[in-house]
């Protein structure tokens, strides 16, 4: 993963996410950011957003004596972090299941969640994914009538079907393993 997407909320999942593992402080939590999603998390996204976890009551924050050298803030999940975090997991609306970081990240942890959870999370993905299908198709029939040659442009759009139909397939056979 090599994305960062401030508007979508799976930075703020991946964040809770490892709080849940236990308290660290900002520096290690990106540390263990980047480990994990392949990129650097930076400051300006950590800091705003451990303090409106921390304004909401989701995480606390302790400062942590270092000799000769200013405190370390050392962040804490609460049960109200644990609880935002689940619904954050269980809840993918419409206008965010088409993009693709935020359904892998809660899909990375569907553990956490019911069954019946899962299922709605897979059955969001795959509304979004079909629209994405129906689009591809109607892209290929103004391609194929067009008078000029789309050799090119035909070929992505076959290729993005292709993609789209193997991503409809493997949703079905995880929506058969959310049981489990």
């Amino acid at each position: 993963m090599t994305y960062v997407k401030l508007d979508g909320m799976y930075m703020d999942i991946v964040i809770l996410s490892h709080l849940q593992r236990g308290p660290v402080h900002g520096y290690e939590l990106k540390r263990k950011v980047s480990e994990t999603t392949a990129y650097a998390l930076h400051n300006n996204t950590l800091y705003p957003a451990l303090r409106r976890f921390e304004e909401a009551g989701a995480v606390t924050k302790t400062a942590e004596a270092q000799e000769g050298r200013p405190p370390r803030h050392v962040y804490e999940l609460t049960e109200v972090g644990r609880e935002l975090l689940h619904d954050m997991l269980a809840d993918l609306p419409a206008d965010q299941a088409a993009d693709e970081p935020e359904f892998l990240t809660r899909l990375g942890q569907f553990e956490q969640l019911t069954p019946e959870e899962r299922r709605r999370v897979l059955a969001a993905r795959a509304e979004a994914v079909r629209k994405q299908r129906a689009h591809m198709h109607d892209l290929a029939g103004r391609t194929a009538a067009s008078p000029r040659n789309h050799r090119w442009g035909g070929l992505v759009v076959a290729e993005l079907t292709d993609r789209i139909d193997r991503e409809l397939s493997w949703i079905a056979r995880l929506t058969e393993l959310a049981d489990e």
